[in-house]
Formats: C-alpha cells, structure tokens, sequence
C-alpha cells in the first residue's frame, strides 16, 4: 500500500497516524505543499492524508493560490479513485472541494476535547486533539459522523473521511507546535500550553490506539464507500 501525505509546514509529521500506516505495510511519501512544489502524481497511490496548516482554506492572498491547487488535486484524487484522510485543514480543504464551506468557529478550541461520535466504533468519543480556529460546514452529500457544541469534527464524503481533530499528535509534535508560534495562540486562548504538553504527553499511548482505530476506519469506509447520508 503506498501512502502519500501531504505537510505544510516544516515541523509537521504524520505521527501516529504514519505509524498507523506503516503498521499496516504501507510506503509513506511526504510532500511538504507548496515549498516542495507541484502536488504528486496519483498513479499506484492507494491513500493520502492530508495534514494541517496555519492557513484558512477560504484565504484568497495573492501568495495563497496554492490552495486552490490542493482543492483542484483533492478532485483529480477523487476522479482517480484515490481515497483521502484529511485532518485539520485537510478536512477543510475536502469540505471545500467537493462543495461545502469554512468559516471561522465561533471560538478557537485548543486542547484536548471529548466529542459526540454518531458511530463511536468509527469515530471514538476521544478526547482528542484539538488545535483550530475555524470549522466545516460539509457539502449536502457528506455524512456527519461526530461533532460537538463548536461544530463538525468528523465526515465522510464518498471514500474520503475527514477529522477535524488532530489524530496525529504526540507529544513531540505538539511541542514543535509551540514552539513555531503555538504557544502564544494557545495563550491568547486562555489555554496554558505547558500544561497542555504535559496532558499530551500522559495521552499518547491512548492517542496512539484511537490513531489506530481511525485509520482502521479510513480504510473500511475507503472499501465500503459508505453511502453518504446526514446524521440528525
């Protein structure tokens, strides 16, 4: 199984996630998006995950037309057949290109979050990880598997199943997180970061199992392409 994952930024990794992955046989490629340059080709590619990024997916920026690229690739993935895992703004991103919006959240949720799962045994209850400030309003065709009182945190849409929590994160990463500027976000929030890392790091071996459990879920959808219909 070849894997592809898509990092923005030079501090992300897939994490447990990858290991997730990895575990299962698979080949990772990581693509840093834009420095690397052009997206990948999608030929012998049997998933991709797209990762977070700082930046929103409606920022119209001049230096931001690299977004509509990633929402023109995650189409031709899907044409070609390719299922996608998108966490953060990868979520985002699917919810864009397939028709629906973002918008910012009316609050920013940083920390770790317990959520309301509509199938827990796809998408555990938590807590995850949670580290955003804007969220998803999916596309009529997706089908919402879990949210909480901020917004959606977790759909499908055909093969492609999106999180908007942060299933990837261990301990180290959060801490490259703040130190690249997360700390004074965090703060700002109300949220005391050190404390925060310090929750991370008692939650990884539980992190990594409910990692586990949602790429298991990532790939069963990605085979069953469960039929795309709203939760009440």
């Amino acid at each position: 199984m070849r894997v592809v994952v898509i990092r923005h930024h030079e501090e992300d990794s897939a994490a447990f996630i990858g290991a997730a992955f990895l575990a299962r046989g698979a080949e990772l490629s990581v693509h840093l998006f834009p420095k690397d340059g052009p997206l990948p080709g999608l030929d012998g590619v049997d998933h991709v995950v797209v990762l977070g990024a700082i930046w929103s997916v409606y920022d119209d920026a001049p230096d931001r037309a690299w977004i509509a690229d990633e929402l023109a690739w995650l189409r031709r993935a899907d044409e070609a057949g390719v299922p996608v895992l998108g966490i953060c703004f990868g979520a985002q991103a699917l919810a864009a290109a397939f028709g629906g919006r973002v918008e910012p959240a009316p609050r920013k949720e940083i920390g770790w979050r317990v959520i309301d799962s509509y199938d827990p045994v796809l998408i555990p209850p938590g807590p995850w990880l949670e580290f955003h400030g804007d969220r998803c309003l999916p596309p009529r065709q997706a089908r919402v598997l879990a949210r909480n009182e901020v917004g959606v945190q977790a759909f499908v849409i055909g093969r492609h199943l999106a999180v908007q929590f942060h299933p990837e994160c261990d301990g180290a990463l959060l801490r490259l997180w703040l130190d690249a500027g997360g700390r004074e976000e965090a703060e700002r929030a109300g949220v005391d970061a050190d404390r925060f890392l310090a929750e991370t790091f008692a939650e990884e071996p539980a992190a990594r199992d409910r990692a586990d459990t949602l790429v298991a879920s990532a790939l069963l959808i990605a085979q069953q392409m469960l039929s795309p219909k709203n939760c009440p």
